[in-house]
């Protein structure tokens, strides 16, 4: 039977929160302490196992990275990435979503149709950098290709660039192995920069209607000049590596 997780037993809260509420419900209905902590275990620990999955899935993504940084410098004499973020989405995200895509309030409704819960971004120096370790664990068997959106070749209307890629690993509890969705974005050191400061434009509120459509434009030229950038380190970088071959 599948459980609701926003009313009953499996509401997405904090979880102190949740046994505190269900205490005090339970007072109206003369439950012994014994059933109490029955009820709160039935809440609580689907929920966290549902957030556990993700943050396995995470530990794999990022191994996976970090072998192939570590073999790319024995290889080519540097490495790849320059850093590696992560997260899990909080319960408020995925809640907002869950209303926005009309989805049923189940655990099972949410692994299936939100596919960003786990988030991976790879930064790396290069552009070029970016494909070729996408490529590189794309081939790794274990590894399911879901949806790849290239914003790089194809950039979004307000200039972000970003290589984007949903994938499927899998991971190994105590008695099953359970296929976890990921999402992967790959990007350059500039076109971080960009998009950590289109993000905190993106959610200030007191700014002036005037001055926003200014600096929406100001970001799309910054966009431009940063691509731009991209292309020309790129093409010393190849120059150099090309040097020492000779």
């Amino acid at each position: 039977m599948t459980e609701n997780i926003f009313s009953g037993n499996n509401s997405i809260q904090d979880a102190d929160k949740m046994a505190v509420e269900l205490a005090r419900f339970s007072q109206n209905l003369n439950f012994n302490e014994e059933q109490i902590l029955d009820m709160v275990q039935e809440t609580i620990i689907p929920v966290e196992q549902f957030f556990a999955n993700y943050t396995c899935a995470i530990y794999e993504i990022e191994t996976k990275f970090k072998v192939l940084n570590e073999q790319f410098s024995l290889i080519y004499d540097g490495n790849p990435i320059e850093s590696i973020k992560s997260r899990v989405k909080d319960y408020d995200s995925i809640i907002r979503k869950v209303i926005k895509k009309n989805l049923p309030r189940t655990l099972e409704a949410i692994e299936e149709n939100i596919n960003d819960i786990a988030g991976v971004r790879v930064i790396c120096a290069f552009e070029e950098d970016i494909y070729r370790l996408a490529k590189c664990l794309l081939q790794q068997d274990d590894i399911t290709l879901i949806r790849q959106k290239d914003y790089i070749k194809d950039p979004k209307p307000s200039g972000y660039r970003s290589l984007h890629l949903i994938v499927s690993v899998p991971i190994f509890l105590e008695n099953e192995k359970k296929d976890v969705k990921v999402e992967v974005q790959l990007r350059t050191i500039a076109m971080d920069f960009w998009a950590s400061l289109e993000h905190k434009l993106k959610y200030k509120k007191n700014i002036p209607p005037d001055k926003m459509k200014m600096l929406t434009k100001e970001l799309i030229d910054c966009a431009n000049i940063s691509a731009s950038l991209d292309s020309r380190m790129q093409n010393v970088r190849n120059y150099i590596l090309k040097s020492s071959d000779q």
